[in-house]
């Protein structure tokens, strides 16, 4: 019993795992601009190859699946920077937002162009 309700788990994790990463797809195929993109690629993606890694974790259990949870804790940590970084260059590239939406500018902070 205790085997078919783990095999259920990592099912029914590599299949959420595959609907966010369809959703993140699509989003990069169908949103009009870059920081649209940025968004479908990053956040979706980023949950389903997480439950993509957990469903390895669960399948290999806590000694050789390991590795899983490591794979997820650098996700979080890259995929946000990442995301980031795709937007500053669109921006300074001259990429421009959907109608009313801003850059933050903060005061007393240098501007984007002057630190190139």
């Amino acid at each position: 019993m205790a085997a078919t309700l783990t095999t259920w788990i990592e099912i029914a994790l590599i299949a959420v795992g595959a609907f966010f990463l369809t959703v993140g797809t699509i989003g990069l195929l169908r949103f009009p601009n870059v920081y649209n993109r940025m968004h479908a690629t990053s956040k979706p993606t980023t949950l389903g190859t997480a439950t993509v890694f957990l469903a390895g974790f669960v399948h290999f259990g806590p000694g050789d699946g390991l590795p899983a949870l490591v794979g997820i804790a650098f996700l979080f940590l890259t995929v946000p920077t990442g995301a980031h970084m795709i937007a500053r260059s669109a921006k300074r590239m001259g990429i421009p937002f959907e109608s009313n939406v801003t850059w933050p500018e903060l005061p007393g902070t240098p501007e984007d162009d002057e630190d190139d």
